[in-house]
């Protein structure tokens, strides 16, 4: 049967890398003694229909929790909304319909392609936590953080901020590369104030990201919350370091004062 190219993962060694795609045969003498390894990479599906996926279902399963079903939360939840439960559906709902969006009109992929179980990997988690998570805060026993309206708008400011850093270290990425290419270089702050964080790190979209659900968890004082800022932090740590890695790999010239995620630390 006929493997489609994406499909497909060539390699010089069995255990090797991939080789890129514009990568031709006359380069690699096979005329000499080379063999070259096929690899098949199972049923593949586009990075875009991966993330359009796993973004919606959060904003669909977190507003099933914020409408109160009777199903769900019974006699209880006719019982008054308050304000700050207001306040995380729209900051929930600002960030996956940003999600949403950047994956239609601002990413650009190196990739066009991964192995379909992602989608089901990807999708329960973060389908699960928008559930798990929504259940908690959108409780009508739901008890307000401890300081009050002081710890909720600060934090809410901080979310915005953070949101809109990643917001721009997305654009600041997508302009590295040429539209239709995999071309990759150095990322650099540009005129945007919130790219100065290229300064310190490699990866400054995901310590935005995880201060914005930082700030999240601190807003609603919610346990699930702070359980997804954890998890997503060494998710992220993990995908940072292994950038870093291939970016000191690739660039010679690549800032050696820089961290991965964590300005100074990791």
């Amino acid at each position: 049967r006929a493997l489609y190219p994406e499909r497909q993962s060539l390699r010089l060694d069995a255990k090797g890398k991939t080789l890129d795609d514009k990568t031709t045969l006359n380069s690699l003498s096979l005329n000499r003694g080379r063999v070259l390894y096929l690899k098949d990479l199972g049923p593949q599906i586009g990075w875009s229909t991966v993330f359009l996926a796993e973004y919606a279902g959060p904003l669909v399963c977190y507003m099933i929790t914020f409408f109160r079903p009777y199903l769900i939360y019974g006699r209880n939840a006719d019982l008054p909304m308050s304000y700050v439960v207001k306040i995380a559906a729209f900051c929930w709902t600002l960030h996956y319909v940003k999600r949403l969006l950047e994956t239609i009109f601002v990413h650009r992929f190196s990739h066009s392609t991964m192995p379909i179980m992602n989608l089901f990997k990807n999708c329960s988690y973060y389908w699960g936590f928008a559930f798990f998570i929504g259940y908690y805060v959108n409780h009508p026993l739901y008890t307000e953080p401890s300081f009050g309206t002081i710890q909720v708008y600060i934090s809410f400011i901080l979310f915005l901020l953070n949101e809109y850093g990643n917001f721009s270290i997305h654009c600041a990425l997508r302009d590295l590369r040429p539209p239709g290419t995999t071309e990759r270089k150095i990322p650099m702050p540009t005129k945007n104030p919130f790219t100065f964080l290229f300064n310190y790190v490699s990866c400054p979209n995901y310590a935005y990201e995880w201060y914005a659900w930082a700030s999240f968890s601190i807003m609603t004082q919610c346990l699930p919350a702070a359980m997804f800022t954890v998890a997503g932090f060494y998710q992220m740590a993990i995908w940072a370091l292994g950038k870093h890695r291939n970016y000191k790999k690739e660039f010679p010239n690549y800032p050696r004062r820089r961290k991965a995620i964590v300005p100074f630390l990791l």
